[in-house]
């Protein structure tokens, strides 16, 4: 897919992208970097100020899925997810989170992605790390 094209998608055309703020960093075939903005509504643990784990594990989706379709050649291919891992390893500080996915493995109907999350202040130390596969539909008559 246009890496602009999966630009747009991914932060204007998704609603619950645009509503938490995913930015897409960079985009490479079969790998990119996407963030999501520190703001207080993301906390899900007030007493130790930890970001939500449903905004890791999102942002984890969103990149697994965004390389899929940074790998496919097809801009109109369909991507969703069949299954989803996601390891927790210390919590979310308050600033941006960043989310790094590679197309581990590309078939014609199955891929499966590899991701890393971690702040840019410490990008040597993993928040979590996320496996995921996802199903691609390819619009017959192509």
């Amino acid at each position: 897919m246009d890496p602009a094209a999966l630009r747009q998608v991914m932060e204007e055309l998704i609603p619950f992208n645009k509503y938490v703020g995913v930015r897409v960093v960079e985009i490479d075939r079969g790998r990119v970097r996407v963030e999501v903005p520190f703001r207080p509504e993301l906390i899900g643990d007030p007493i130790r100020q930890a970001m939500h784990g449903g905004v890791i594990s999102m942002l984890s989706d969103t990149a697994g899925g965004a390389a899929v379709w940074s790998a496919l050649d097809e801009p109109r291919a369909r991507v969703s997810t069949i299954d989803m891992r996601v390891d927790y390893l210390r919590p979310g500080r308050q600033e941006t989170l960043v989310a790094e996915a590679n197309v581990v493995r590309l078939g014609r109907r199955v891929a499966v992605t590899d991701v890393r999350l971690f702040h840019p202040s410490a990008p040597h130390e993993s928040i979590a790390t996320g496996k995921a596969v996802y199903n691609i539909v390819i619009p017959k008559g192509h």
